[in-house]
């Protein structure tokens, strides 16, 4: 299936509003996604707070939302993590998608904006996103949620960092993460494996993957790190999985060859591929009914695997 009109129209403004981001530093490139995401529509949240996370040595900023105000009631948690191929994006331009979910699902949502390369190298993100965790399960008595009632979720690098967080905090006593949800996320570096060239170009490059990767591993051979790649590293014992991806998204491929190895590990993965759609769709319903097809689906699975664990009888 071709890519749906107006994401074809949607790729033809982005590739003329910005050069190769190869050929432009990487605060350009910040500024140039930040203006282009600033007019997405951002519903009403009963609640927002915008916070400090303290992580080793900094701290780094966070947005709780929660979807009512007033209730006393403790909420399911989702800690989400921006994507931006762990160099772009923030909690403000990913808001917009943090709100819907939060809507969404009922839930409450942590959104956190973890360091990011070049100025953090590897493994900062991946660090902060694991004390992210850890702190908001500490926080949440003052949060009102549920700390047995935890995901983690996250959209291309940040979906890289969901699951790569959920495999850190896999054997931490003091946290039980219960579902992952991963939207188009980054699973390897091996473009052989994980590239679609059909779809070179619409919104990411070959290159453009190969700059992400240059300005985020402090050296090269940390590509291999299953905390960076963790399509190779061993996948039992994860949370169970729900996934969003797009048809015509170039690394599609890193999110069903991710799929696949998590069901050969006995990690339950739910899987939906939405036609003609492109990386970055998620939650934009204002161009697409897909995105708000997507939205629900990721919604469900969250509330299927965070229902309330059964009273003892």
């Amino acid at each position: 299936m071709s890519l749906h009109p107006t994401a074809a129209q949607l790729v033809a403004e982005m590739n003329a509003a910005r050069p190769a981001d190869r050929q432009r530093s990487v605060g350009e490139v910040r500024a140039v996604l930040a203006k282009l995401l600033a007019d997405v529509s951002r519903p009403e949240v009963a609640y927002v707070a915008d916070l400090t996370l303290p992580v080793d040595g900094d701290t780094i900023p966070a947005r709780l939302y929660r979807p009512e105000r007033g209730s006393t009631r403790p909420l399911p948690l989702i800690v989400y993590f921006h994507g931006g191929g762990w160099l772009l994006g923030s909690v403000d331009t990913h808001d917009p998608i943090t709100r819907r979910l939060a809507l969404a699902t009922g839930m409450a949502v942590l959104s956190v904006g973890y360091r990011r390369g070049p100025e953090a190298r590897f493994p900062t993100a991946v660090d902060d996103a694991v004390a992210a965790v850890r702190w908001a399960v500490a926080q949440a008595d003052d949060f009102g949620v549920d700390p047995a009632r935890l995901a983690v979720a996250g959209d291309s690098a940040g979906g890289n960092l969901a699951t790569v967080a959920a495999a850190v905090l896999s054997g931490d006593t003091a946290v039980r993460v219960r579902h992952q949800l991963l939207i188009y996320p980054v699973t390897t570096y091996d473009m052989e494996r994980g590239f679609d060239d059909r779809y070179e170009d619409v919104v990411l490059s070959r290159d453009e993957m190969l700059w992400f990767r240059g300005n985020y591993l402090a050296t090269p051979q940390q590509a291999d790190d299953p905390r960076f790649s963790p399509l190779g590293a061993d996948l039992r014992g994860l949370p169970s999985a729900t996934v969003v991806l797009a048809e015509c998204d170039p690394i599609r491929p890193q999110g069903t060859l991710y799929v696949e190895a998590l069901r050969r590990a006995g990690v339950t993965a739910r899987v939906r591929e939405y036609p003609g759609m492109l990386h970055g769709f998620f939650g934009l319903d204002t161009f697409w009914d897909e995105g708000r097809a997507a939205m629900e689906f990721a919604a469900g699975g969250l509330v299927e695997a965070l229902r309330p664990n059964p009273e003892p009888a």
